[in-house]
C-alpha cells in the first residue's frame, strides 16, 4: 500500500494537529509498526493507542478487562467526576444493558424508519432556505439545520429553543475549541465546572433545562422521547434525575454535532470524487450504501477510552491493570486488513462493517439509525435540485482530539 503524506509522528493527544485533517500517516506508521503503542500525555499518564480494525473490535467487545466505568474520553477523573458525570457510555453491563433498556425503544430501526417523512419535511424546508441564495455554508446552513430540527422535535421542546440547545450542545462536545466555548478546557481554568458534563458550564445550563422539562412532563406527559425516558418500566425503575440530565445532555450534543460533521464530511467527499457524485445523481438506489461510505471515511468520533480491569499482553505489549486504552475507530476504518484500498471513496463497497458506531459489544451507538435516515434522506432531496455543487472558500476544521469535524464549508450550488 502506498505511503499515506503527511507527517507520520504526530502527538494524536494535539487537538490542533486535526484542525488540517485526520493524521492517517501517523495512524498508518501505527497500525504497520506498532498496533499497541504507548502514547505519552502532557497532561495525563498516557495511555495504549489501539489502531487495528480487529484488536479495536476485540477490545470492544471484552468490557471485562477493558472497562468504560473510568471514562470514555482521555481526560483522568476522580471518583466524584466519574460518578456525577457518568451516563450509558461510561457503564458496563449490567448497569449499562437496564439504563439502554429504558431509552432504546424511540432510537429502533423500526421506529425511526416511521420519521422518514417528517425528515424529508424538514430536509426540504431547510434547502429551501439554503439554496436560492446559491452559494451558502453547508454546515450552517443545512447540515446543523436538519439534525437541530428533528432532535427538537424528537425531545418536544419549543422551536424557539433549538438554537439555544444546539449551542450549548457545541460548547460542550467541542470544549477545545475556541469558536464554541470561552471555557477552552486546555487553555482556560475549568475546575469550577469538573463535576458537569464535559467539564463545561454549558452542561450545567443542560441540566437546569432537563430539570424544567422533566418537571413539566411529569405534570403534564406529551407523545415525545422525553415523556418515555420519565415514564417507568414494566419493573418500575424510571431513570433518576441524575441519569436523566446526564442523558438529556449527551442527546443533544451527539444527536446534532456528529450527524452534522457526518452530513459535511460527505459532501466534501462526493465534491472531492465527482465521478462518484455522478453515479449517486444516476443511481438514488445507491444512496443507503453511500451513507455507509460516508460513515467510515468521516468516522466522526474518533475515539473511545478504555481502562484496563487486569494485565493483558497484546501484540507483545503488557498494558497493566489500571492503564488507560484509546480505541482509535479513524484508524480501524482505513485498516487495509479490513477494507481493500482504504483510502478509496466508494459508494459501493460491500462488505463495509465499519466501526462508525462503535461496532461489536455493549456500546454501538443507540443513535444509529436515525443518522443513518437523516443522511439519506438529505442526499435524497438534495441531488435532484442541484445540477452542480462546489467547494468555494476555506474549509475550517474543529480544534479536537475527540471528534472529527468540518465545522465551516462554503459551497456554490447550481440549481437544478
Amino acid at each position: 500500500m502506498p505511503q499515506v503524506p503527511g507527517d507520520r509522528w504526530v502527538d494524536l493527544t494535539d487537538p490542533d494537529v486535526y484542525r488540517a485533517g485526520v493524521p492517517h500517516a501517523t495512524f498508518q506508521r501505527l497500525r504497520d509498526e506498532e498496533p499497541i503503542a504507548w502514547t505519552t500525555e502532557r497532561d495525563g499518564s498516557g495511555f495504549w493507542s489501539v489502531t487495528r480494525y480487529a484488536d479495536i473490535l476485540a477490545a470492544n467487545r471484552d468490557f471485562a478487562t477493558f472497562t468504560s466505568r473510568a471514562g470514555i474520553r482521555l481526560e483522568e477523573m476522580d471518583a466524584q467526576e466519574t460518578e456525577a458525570r457518568c451516563t450509558m457510555m461510561e457503564m458496563d453491563p449490567p448497569e449499562h444493558t437496564r439504563l439502554r433498556r429504558l431509552v432504546q425503544g424511540g432510537f429502533t430501526r423500526r421506529m425511526v424508519r416511521s420519521y422518514e417523512q417528517a425528515i424529508a419535511v424538514l430536509a426540504r424546508a431547510v434547502l429551501d432556505e439554503a439554496l436560492p441564495a446559491g452559494r451558502f455554508d453547508f454546515v450552517t446552513d443545512v447540515a446543523r439545520q436538519l439534525p437541530m430540527r428533528m432532535l427538537g422535535r424528537l425531545l418536544g421542546v419549543p422551536e424557539e429553543d433549538y438554537g439555544w440547545l444546539v449551542d450549548r450542545g457545541d460548547a460542550m462536545i467541542a470544549n477545545s475549541d475556541p469558536e464554541f466555548t470561552d471555557h477552552v478546557v486546555d487553555q482556560t481554568d475549568t475546575e469550577a465546572y469538573r463535576l458537569a458534563p464535559f467539564r463545561s458550564p454549558a452542561g450545567l445550563e443542560l441540566f437546569d433545562y432537563a430539570q424544567h422539562l422533566a418537571d413539566q412532563r411529569r405534570a403534564a406527559p406529551g407523545d415525545d422521547v422525553v415523556t418515555t425516558l420519565l415514564a417507568p418500566t414494566m419493573d418500575g425503575e424510571p431513570l433518576t434525575d441524575l441519569e436523566f440530565k446526564n442523558f438529556f445532555a449527551l442527546m443533544v450534543a451527539a444527536g446534532n454535532d456528529t450527524t452534522r460533521y457526518t452530513m459535511a464530511g460527505g459532501l466534501l467527499a462526493l465534491m472531492d470524487h465527482p465521478e462518484q457524485l455522478a453515479k449517486l445523481r444516476e443511481n438514488p438506489e445507491l444512496i443507503p450504501s453511500a451513507v455507509e461510505e460516508i460513515l467510515r471515511v468521516t468516522s466522526v468520533t474518533m475515539h473511545f477510552r478504555r481502562t484496563a480491569t487486569h494485565d493483558v499482553e497484546l501484540h507483545g505489549r503488557t498494558i497493566r491493570a489500571g492503564d488507560k486504552v484509546v480505541l482509535w475507530w479513524i484508524s480501524g476504518d482505513y485498516d487495509e486488513r479490513q477494507f481493500p484500498d482504504p483510502f478509496r471513496f466508494d459508494i459501493e463497497r460491500s462488505p463495509n462493517e465499519h466501526l462508525a458506531f462503535g461496532r461489536g459489544g455493549p456500546h454501538r451507538c443507540i443513535g444509529e439509525w436515525l443518522a443513518r435516515v437523516e443522511i439519506e434522506v438529505l442526499l435524497r432531496e438534495l441531488l435532484p435540485r442541484i445540477t452542480d455543487i462546489r467547494v468555494a472558500g476555506p474549509i475550517a476544521r474543529l480544534r479536537s482530539n475527540f471528534i472529527s469535524g468540518i465545522k465551516h464549508l462554503p459551497v456554490e450550488a447550481t440549481p437544478a
